[in-house]
Parts: structure tokens; sequence; C-alpha cells
């Protein structure tokens, strides 16, 4: 996929500061890896609106990483409760599903069960 022709400015995190503020939870080894490989993000993503917001037609289902220090925990919160989400916390840091893989499935199965159509799918994971 081609980039962006439009100047702007990147956002990433000091390479020593990126496990305390991503990953503090996760594997040391493979928090220096994530913090060396990182791909800046455009600091435009912060103030671009999205376009549609699928929450406010369809059921959502929201994690709170309760120990997050790149977005404020409060402020997921409030988004989820705002948006009328299904939310689970986990005691996590912002990389919640390398350092809790187990609690992300299990958000995710729980959706998948809450909006399955019919008998077969509801239980076909189980």
């Amino acid at each position: 996929m081609a980039g962006s022709t439009e100047s702007g400015t990147d956002v990433s995190v000091a390479v020593d500061r990126f496990p305390a503020l991503f990953a503090a939870d996760v594997d040391p080894g493979l928090a220096a890896v994530l913090a060396v490989s990182q791909r800046p993000l455009a600091a435009r993503a912060f103030t671009e609106a999205a376009p549609v917001a699928a929450w406010k037609t369809k059921p959502s289902w929201g994690l709170v990483a309760s120990s997050d220090r790149t977005i404020n925990p409060d402020v997921e919160r409030y988004g989820y409760e705002r948006a009328g989400m299904t939310t689970v916390e986990v005691d996590s840091s912002h990389l919640v599903m390398l350092a809790h893989p187990k609690a992300v499935v299990e958000l995710i199965q729980d959706a998948i069960r809450s909006t399955a159509h019919g008998p077969d799918q509801a239980d076909s994971n189980d």
C-alpha cells in the first residue's frame, strides 16, 4: 500500500521509554524488539474524525487496560460508556493483546456468542 504524499508530523515513542509506556507487563525481550521496530503514527490520526461509527448501529465491545500508560483508562471507560459498549477490564499495559491474550480471546468469543444468529453458530468454537 502506498504511503501518503502529504507532509505532516509523525509520532513515535523513545525506544528507552517504550517498554514502560506500552508494554510494562510484556516479556522484556519482546518489549525491546517492539521498541526498536515500532512504526511512526501520523499525528493527524489524533484529530481525524471517523466518517462512520459502527457502534451507533451495531453491538460493540471494549477492553479497558486498567494499567495503561498510553491511553488513560478513565478516557476509555468514558468513551465506552458513551457508546453503550459491553466493557471488560484487565489489569494490563497498553499491549493487552500480548500481555493477556486469553482475556482478549475471551472478550472476542463473548462478542461472537452474543451476536451469533442460530444455535449452530453460538456454540461452534466452544
